[in-house]
């Protein structure tokens, strides 16, 4: 027998559960309704489509209700755009104190616009609350109306915030192995997370798992992309909005480059778009928009898509080799962009870094902030170096501040040499001088080059904003180099930055000079028969070749979904991603570059690589001495913490006291991590912290 409830019920119950963020608007809705000073009884939800408007009026409609209002609500989908259809349906809104208009999907009532602003919403009564939502923005001339003024606020609804995309993962059961591939795909697109759920939970139900690999089947990108972008009004629209998923930013010119002299009218249609964003730089689409375009066009022409993206990677290409000198970091942002998803790429690079830090030249007031930088990553005989070289090529030498702070938080330098200088200074710039002696020395009018002094003490020579920077240096100098002979990248000895390098053609030397306490590897290439110019087309075409394999990333629902095979790594190679895990532990985007996070303890069990850390961190107490061993390595990775010295006065213990501590911490870490990622049993956080 039933409980007199209806099925109406379950279903407002059910969303009531997953409903989740919002806050913000949330606020701003509760504040019209208790009609607090200041407040706005008028909202206008802007948005386009999937973002979660209807989702967010219902919860509207859900408060206000329990508020004890009447609520009206119009769905522009079903009201015919006239005045007097509009009025019968939201009429009653206007004879009832308090009431609460919810007017949806509004961009199909947009010929009402005039009326509604100037004939309808003045007749609701004081008290009253209004939110009308749709996917184009109301017309500047009400928002700018000083009669509405005090009494309108526009709000633009965004995807979900991470935090909030993860929490809707998980109240529909997704295993949290699955959240961050999901979250990065949709972009926290409301409607693109609830497609992928439901996809993944059919092929869960259908025997196969839940995979950390999900992409988005095609009845995911058929779905998607009407809802997302419409009918575009021509092939030619269409086209520009592909082009537009493809880069970081699109400008006119490189539309124009691309579609010819309908340039303008496009780029103006795309800029009107409820899905395209603006910036100084150009316009980009949504995450999901921008991902569910290119799997469009990858699956449906694939000859389309490389041709398109040959065709753009010429014109951006061009544009590093032509760019003012201020513009050329953004102009090898551009081109790096569009081979993002190359494997060699996707593990070490954080995109947009210019919102975190800027590179700068190196003023005289700098200098003394370099030499300390290097101090502080590499050692006194390195900060000696740097001042020999800052004080004869000043001008080679970068700084990269935090956009935060302002503070300097990272240097390098890009060397130039015509003839031999320094030898007896800089061990690592006479290996360099040896190799291109038994190579093939310069010849008149040449130079070689050095990248010297990547150096960030918070991140040393791992993947961060300020490495990218420093690497789109190198690549962008290297391509507008007129008789560069040879060029050398200079990086600590132990094998990080290897496997990218070598893929990128810069090969490791035998010599292994030692600066200090650290031994470095120099990685060359010789460009005498090969312009860095024309090295790179030929690298992009071989991407290109490579890719066009792959009709499409996105697998057919109904074909079976493969289980990604984990990284085995050596136990040299295991211990090295332990340090740099345990370094990176507070940092997520350097921690989901660390090899661990693609090995078995992380791909077999869903668990996170911060969390699997923790535990093994748990287990130091466990061991005998394991009280103050664990006080040391807790102390040394916390999320604010100072250097090595600083954490040994800290706690009250000798330098060597403390490293001997935290020797033995890592190397039990790594031998609790090598156990269980060689048998393949989780571990267990037993220890409270």
């Amino acid at each position: 027998m039933g409980d007199g409830r209806s099925l109406g019920d379950l279903v407002v119950a059910a969303r009531d559960r997953a409903f989740v963020g919002r806050a913000v608007e949330r606020a701003l809705f509760r504040s019209a309704l208790d009609e607090d000073p200041g407040s706005s009884p008028v909202l206008y939800l802007q948005g386009p489509g999937g973002i979660g408007k209807s989702t967010l009026l219902r919860r509207f409609a859900l408060e206000a209700r329990e508020a004890g209002r009447l609520v009206v609500e119009v769905d522009g989908r079903t009201v015919p755009a006239t005045p007097e259809d509009f009025e019968q349906a939201a009429g009653k809104a206007t004879g009832e104190p308090g009431s609460v208009l919810l007017v949806d999907t509004f961009e199909h009532c947009q010929g009402l616009e005039h009326w509604l602003w100037e004939h309808f919403l003045p007749r609701l009564p004081l008290g009253a609350v209004a939110v009308v939502a749709g996917r184009t923005a109301p017309d500047p001339r009400w928002v700018a109306d000083p009669g509405w003024a005090d009494l309108l606020r526009v709000v633009p609804l965004r995807n979900l915030a991470q935090d909030d995309a993860t929490a809707f993962l998980r109240a529909r059961g997704v295993p949290a192995g699955a959240h961050q591939t999901l979250v990065s795909f949709t972009g926290g697109n409301p409607l693109a997370l609830s497609l992928a759920v439901a996809v993944a939970g059919r092929q869960e139900a259908d025997g196969t798992p839940r995979a950390a690999d999900w992409s988005p089947g095609l009845d995911v990108i058929a779905t998607l992309l009407p809802q997302l972008v419409g009918d575009p009004p021509s092939q030619d629209h269409r086209t520009a909005l592909e082009v537009c998923a493809q880069v970081d930013v699109t400008s006119e010119a490189l539309l124009r480059a691309m579609m010819g002299e309908r340039a303008a009218e496009l780029f103006a249609w795309l800029r009107a778009q409820p899905f395209i964003e603006s910036t100084a730089a150009g316009l980009f689409p949504h995450d999901v928009v921008r991902e569910v375009l290119a799997a469009d066009l990858r699956w449906r022409d694939p000859d389309g898509f490389a041709a398109l993206r040959g065709r753009m990677y010429q014109h951006l290409l061009g544009r590093v080799r032509d760019a003012p000198a201020a513009q050329m970091l953004q102009a090898m942002q551009a081109l790096v962009y569009l081979e993002r998803s190359a494997g060699h790429m996707s593990g070490t690079l954080v995109w947009h870094p210019e919102g975190v830090v800027r590179e700068m030249p190196c003023a005289p007031a700098d200098e003394s902030r370099v030499v300390e930088l290097v101090r502080e990553a590499e050692g006194a005989e390195s900060a000696a170096i740097a001042r020999f070289w800052l004080d004869r090529q000043p001008e080679a030498f970068s700084v990269y501040r935090s956009t935060r702070t302002d503070d300097i938080v990272a240097c390098s330098a890009w060397l130039r040499f015509s003839g031999p200088e320094g030898e007896d200074v800089d061990p690592v710039v006479a290996a360099a001088w040896a190799h291109v002696d038994a190579g093939g020395p310069l010849r008149p009018g040449e130079h070689l080059a050095m990248a010297r002094f990547q150096v960030e003490p918070q991140a040393y020579q791992r993947p961060s904003a300020s490495m990218n920077l420093m690497q789109w240096r190198v690549g962008g100098e290297i391509i507008r180099a007129d008789r560069l002979a040879w060029s050398f990248v200079v990086m600590r000895d132990d094998g990080f930055w290897n496997g990218y390098l070598e893929r990128s053609d810069m090969m490791p030397t035998d010599a292994v000079p030692v600066v200090g306490d650290h031994a470095y590897r120099l990685f060359a290439h010789d460009w005498r028969t090969q312009s860095g110019m024309a090295w790179t087309e030929e690298k992009h075409e071989a991407v290109r070749d490579g890719a066009a394999a792959v009709t499409s990333p996105a697998r057919s629902p109904q074909d079976p979904q493969e289980r990604r095979e984990h990284l085995t790594l050596s136990r040299p190679e295991f211990d090295v991603a332990v340090r740099d895990a345990l370094r990176a532990l507070w940092w997520p985007s350097e921690l989901a570059a660390n090899p661990l996070s693609r090995g078995r303890l992380v791909t077999e069990t869903g668990r996170s690589l911060h969390d699997i850390l923790l535990s093994a961190i748990d287990t130091v107490l466990e061991a005998r001495g394991g009280e103050k061993r664990h006080l040391v390595i807790t102390s040394t990775y916390s999320k604010a913490a100072p250097t090595q010295e600083a954490a040994a006065r800290r706690l009250g213990m000798s330098f060597s006291t403390y490293r001997r501590h935290l020797t033995a911490a890592v190397k039990h870490v790594s031998e609790v991590l090598w156990s269980h990622e060689r048998s393949g049993t989780p571990i267990e956080r037993e220890v409270s912290r």
